[in-house]
């Protein structure tokens, strides 16, 4: 669903590296890939310290976080993913669903010996962020969710925006898929015109730390974002002004800074209760 704002979801980089702009998703120096649940998971890291993975979102890349990674990879070692399907992470197969994403990450973490990380993400990925807190609760030591919606109905986003999306399900649901890459893009698309469903109550398991955020022009609603808030014991709402969907990129500098400091509190707290 959330494929018709691919747009914003690909931005230009800013980070220079000895002049050059840092290709993020498509660094080879520092690019790999890992054997997860039957495909070839693409991931980046950059920097050293408490681990953060870094979720993007649909159709979207590790190029969606070029606005971020920056300014995280100076203060935590940066885990950035090509999720399923997406990005160069290649998956031929007809089946996806944001709970076999979110085993996907778990996995991811296995492989790489990482017990904990913080978890940020954007969208679809704020989605996956819920649902590892929910699924593998012991790797997530907080999580910030972005512009993350837990159904498809119409009381899930902004006006008008459910309308569009199902005109463009009924115009294109007939269409000959003859390509790899449009049989993958409809899947894509249709994951978030179906998924997810997840009840409110279902996020009360939820005991870590969560900063849910949205903006107040976001097409995911404010009362739907304040409801997901609402229903996890230990949250932190932000709606963000002046705000479309894109929040980590329109107001990069702020979310960049309150994103880092929401970890670090949470994660003083964790230390201390030890």
């Amino acid at each position: 669903m959330k494929k018709l704002l691919s747009a914003l979801l690909r931005t230009p980089v800013a980070e220079q590296h000895q002049g050059q702009p840092v290709p993020y998703g498509d660094n080879a120096a520092v690019g790999k890939y890992y054997e997860v649940h039957g495909i070839k998971m693409y991931v980046e890291i950059y920097g050293e310290g408490t681990p953060l993975l870094l979720l993007h979102g649909n159709n979207g890349s590790i190029a969606s976080f070029s606005e971020n990674i920056p300014y995280f990879s100076q203060k935590y070692q940066v885990i950035a993913v090509d999720s399923r399907a997406q990005g160069k992470t290649i998956d031929h197969g007809d089946e996806l669903s944001f709970k076999m994403m979110a085993d996907d990450f778990a996995e991811l973490l296995d492989l790489m010996h990482i017990e904990q990380c913080h978890v940020l993400g954007w969208s679809d990925g704020g989605i996956c962020a819920l649902l590892m807190a929910m699924r593998h609760p012991r790797k997530v030591i907080s999580l910030a969710a972005t512009g993350a919606n837990l159904t498809t109905g119409e009381e899930a986003f902004a006006p008008g925006f459910y309308d569009m999306v199902k005109r463009h399900h009924h115009l294109h649901r007939l269409i000959p898929r003859l390509t790899r890459k449009q049989r993958n893009d409809w899947k894509l698309f249709m994951l978030d015109y179906e998924q997810p469903q997840i009840s409110f109550d279902e996020l009360n398991v939820i005991q870590c730390p969560a900063f849910i955020i949205c903006g107040d022009h976001d097409v995911i609603s404010v009362e739907h974002t304040a409801q997901i808030a609402r229903h996890i014991s230990n949250s932190h709402l932000w709606v963000i002004p002046d705000s479309e969907h894109a929040t980590l990129i329109q107001h990069r500098d702020e979310f960049n800074r309150r994103v880092d400091g929401f970890f670090l509190l949470s994660f003083e707290k964790q230390n201390g209760e030890r």
